[in-house]
């Protein structure tokens, strides 16, 4: 058959009625952005300092988004912030159902979320690190992840209220940021959820709708 009379074939098929996209704009899109958003944690959050590699970035912020995380915070004092790592169309869409917060510095950045009465949390091998899973994240915590080479900066560790370790039983003392952070943030969430945490909204009623109208636009 011609190609062109193969093309017409096609043009007058019917529509398939069962295609549709994964969250129309319909009272199931509605429906399924007010469970996500019911379930935000207001009281805990991730803090990337200066992490460059867009591909962790992006596995953090999935990471981050499963797990209930409603805004993140980032350290860029050495590396160029990588912007389009952070950009809505990137990370497997996370990024648009996050709130992203930049600071220049920790003496920027650390004061901001303890006058939210966070306290901040170091992932980092220290003589005061404290196993993972000792470590209680019911309470509004903060939780540092460093550089993939460097880790987190002498500043941070310092400034922070503690530092955390993942145990480890093999040869190589450390892991992917990004899976340290899956795993970091699967624990809170196990604490927060045998707590009840997700049982009940934390956002504020007015903003909560707020919220559900602007998603709903994404």
């Amino acid at each position: 058959m011609p190609r062109s009379m193969r093309a017409a074939n096609r043009q007058t098929l019917p529509p398939d009625p069962t295609k549709t996209s994964k969250y129309p704009r319909t009272g199931r899109r509605a429906e399924r952005i007010a469970h996500v958003l019911g379930r935000r944690q207001l009281d805990l959050t991730v803090i990337l300092e200066n992490v460059h590699d867009p591909h962790n970035i992006g596995a953090v912020l999935r990471s981050c988004d499963a797990v209930g995380i409603l805004s993140v915070h980032t350290i860029y004092s050495v590396e160029e912030r990588p912007t389009r790592a952070y950009a809505r169309s990137t990370s497997g869409s996370a990024s648009k159902w996050i709130e992203i917060h930049h600071h220049d510095s920790v003496e920027k950045c650390y004061p901001v979320l303890r006058s939210n009465g966070f306290r901040i949390l170091v992932t980092a091998l220290t003589d005061k690190s404290v196993d993972l899973y000792d470590t209680t994240f019911t309470s509004p915590t903060a939780i540092v992840f460093g550089n993939e080479k460097r880790g987190a900066s002498d500043e941070a560790i310092a400034a922070a209220d503690g530092a955390i370790l993942i145990p480890m039983m093999g040869m190589v003392e450390s892991l992917n940021i990004s899976v340290a952070c899956a795993v970091t943030l699967f624990e809170a969430l196990r604490q927060r959820r045998a707590a009840g945490l997700y049982d009940q909204p934390s956002l504020s009623e007015p903003r909560l709708m707020q919220m559900q109208h602007d998603w709903l636009t994404r």
